[in-house]
């Protein structure tokens, strides 16, 4: 039975208590999550600041050496260019730079020449946009003193920080909602399954849940499986044998227009989990945050059920 998604006459209130939750906890908790992430990234720009001689010396061997400061380059110019702007300028392939900053290495099907030319180009085009209002240093023919690096880094990690606060945000919120579920459960006398523990989703023993496992799936029209990560897979109490767990998925939102943007996704995922493993699969969505009701009818329609954070306790009804 249908928990939450057959009820819309409390979606309304249920909408509004959820943003207030995800706004009280935002106002409490992001300021603290940002600033030690900027803290790390002044740590990370400094050491990119001391490998190139304070970006005096942006050329191939400390690239070669250290790949992944490509980015950290990135937002030391004027303007900061984006990484497929930076591909552009200095018309070395996206192959090259995508493993550099995404990886921290090189192709290794380049041989050494072509290597060092690209990295020459990439180190021209850096050199040429620094932001010399921001490394004053640059202009002047003496060293920069301590206390300008470090402001200047200030700046670079503010850039860089900005460029991914969503995504800082969302991955703080993803773990202290994972963090919440599991206090639940224990509350409740599951068992953590560790990684070295687990087994395949349907065979997981009865009261023990697990975080972030890879399900196999076989998508309609292919003959490969893929894996698909679960937030969170829970085995009731009373489960029989043969019975499947509840599939949980975390879902939090800042803003209305990004989740209708992204509600098709779950329900691309549970349309392959249940061509995989039949109709009987049990997902939910766990929601915090701006979630409207035009979301709440799309998963409802696909036959998706959700708990809300701040009614935690309807994970009961779902079996646990």
């Amino acid at each position: 039975m249908p928990v939450n998604s057959n009820k819309p006459e409390r979606w309304k209130a249920d909408v509004a208590q959820s943003v207030d939750f995800y706004n009280e906890w935002f106002m409490s908790f992001a300021p603290d999550t940002y600033r030690n992430t900027r803290l790390r990234t002044t740590e990370q720009v400094l050491e990119a600041f001391k490998l190139t001689e304070n970006l005096t010396n942006i050329g191939p061997k400390v690239l070669k050496a250290h790949p992944s400061i490509v980015e950290i380059l990135r937002m030391s110019t004027a303007p900061p260019i984006a990484r497929d702007r930076l591909i552009g300028l200095s018309g070395v392939s996206s192959t090259v730079i995508r493993n550099m900053e995404l990886n921290n290495r090189l192709p290794p099907s380049l041989d050494d020449a072509d290597i060092d030319a690209a990295l020459e180009k990439i180190g021209y085009v850096i050199s040429r946009l620094l932001d010399r209002d921001i490394f004053t240093w640059s202009n002047k023919d003496k060293d920069a003193s301590q206390d300008i690096v470090y402001r200047a880094a200030t700046v670079i990690a503010d850039r860089l920080c900005g460029a991914i606060a969503n995504p800082i945000i969302r991955n703080a919120q993803e773990q202290r909602q994972l963090a919440t579920i599991e206090r639940w459960l224990n509350e409740r006398g599951y068992n953590l399954l560790e990684a070295s523990d687990r087994v395949a989703f349907d065979s997981i023993p009865a009261g023990s849940f697990t975080f972030r496992l890879n399900i196999p799936i076989q998508q309609k029209g292919r003959d490969q499986q893929v894996n698909i990560p679960i937030d969170a897979v829970v085995m009731p109490q009373n489960a029989q044998a043969g019975e499947k767990p509840l599939l949980i998925e975390a879902k939090s939102a800042g803003d209305f227009t990004n989740t209708n943007k992204r509600r098709k996704e779950e329900a691309v995922k549970v349309s392959q989990l249940r061509h995989t493993y039949g109709q009987d699969v049990h997902f939910v969505l766990f929601l915090c945050g701006y979630f409207d009701s035009g979301y709440l009818g799309y998963e409802a329609a696909e036959g998706i059920d959700w708990v809300w954070e701040h009614r935690l306790e309807d994970l009961a009804e779902f079996g646990l």
